[in-house]
């Protein structure tokens, strides 16, 4: 199908289109600037430049598309830095997910577009309490820390909105894969400790089987909601010690909870209470395997080779 994908040049949607393409799917996609037509078209795709937040642009550029779906993956991260307020470094991001979705959605609505696929997060929102693993249908942290209010209720938006639309929302875990990962490089540093006992849950994916996923998500019909990680949620504790193995960096430091909280404030209790999530029902109803069912795989195999390579 002719497929748009607004946010094409970012770091799942330059592993998305290639996918999409091998499907036979004809991909329209979008960034902000024509500084990345170049990139887009060496991947296959019918570049654009639009402004999500721009109503009349949008419009046209979905009628101009004439997509038989929409798969929104713009966030504002490249470059950002990450502090002791979430919702500072998402400030952007967050209008994308709540003003940009509606544009998006209304447009669609517009153009009589049949589907419609958005980006999520699944890993630290759900509530925490009782098991570590959360399935879709388990309640969000209903209280998150103050520095992160504003961004999961942004999420929470996207998601209303879009199964309230009939359309398909995919709550990916913690991305990776991409050779400039901020996160990569404050392993490196040391500059990541394991906070307390390190008992809180991640839920990571790799960025070509997030992609893989999505490409599958085509095919069916929402509204639903799936959570896309890989088959092993597991504890700071456990994760962030090979990943600084797989990269060749000493080991991480470690922190009481208190002087955690003291240097990176109370967003940081996402490392020592929150959960993590199962991808049962996306592998079950999408017909989905990953290339990497775990991270421990895939952190070697992905920063391995680079550990290897600068060596």
């Amino acid at each position: 199908m002719r497929v748009l994908v607004v946010g094409a040049s970012g770091v799942i949607g330059a592993r998305l289109v290639p996918q999409l393409l091998e499907q036979g799917h004809d991909v329209t996609g979008t960034s902000r600037s024509l500084a990345k037509a170049a990139q887009l078209r060496a991947l296959g795709a019918q570049p654009a430049a639009l402004d999500v937040l721009d109503a009349e642009a949008v419009r046209k550029a979905v009628a101009a598309a004439r997509p038989g779906a929409i798969i929104f993956q713009a966030t504002a991260l490249a470059g950002t830095r990450f502090g002791r307020s979430l919702d500072k470094t998402f400030g952007p991001t967050n209008r994308l997910r709540t003003e940009g979705t509606d544009i998006l959605l209304e447009a669609a609505r517009a153009e009589g577009v049949p589907r419609f696929i958005a980006q999520s997060f699944a890993s630290y929102r759900y509530a925490r309490e009782g098991g570590w693993v959360k399935t879709e249908d388990d309640p969000l942290d209903p209280a998150p820390p103050a520095s992160a209010q504003e961004t999961n209720a942004a999420m929470a938006h996207l998601e209303q909105a879009v199964t309230g639309a009939g359309g398909v929302v995919l709550r990916y875990g913690g991305f990776y894969g991409e050779p400039h990962d901020p996160m990569v490089d404050g392993v490196r540093k040391r500059m990541m400790p394991v906070v307390g006992d390190g008992g809180g849950y991640t839920s990571f994916i790799h960025l070509y089987d997030a992609a893989a996923a999505t490409v599958l998500a085509l095919g069916h019909e929402g509204p639903v909601i799936y959570n896309i990680v890989d088959d092993e949620p597991a504890p700071m504790r456990d994760w962030l010690p090979a990943l600084a193995e797989a990269l060749g960096a000493k080991p991480p430091r470690h922190v009481p909870a208190w002087l955690g909280r003291m240097i990176a404030g109370e967003g940081l209790v996402a490392t020592t209470e929150g959960r993590g999530a199962s991808n049962a029902k996306a592998k079950r109803e999408l017909g989905w395997t990953l290339r990497y069912p775990s991270w421990r795989e895939g952190f070697g195999d992905t920063f391995g080779r680079q550990a290897r390579s600068a060596a």
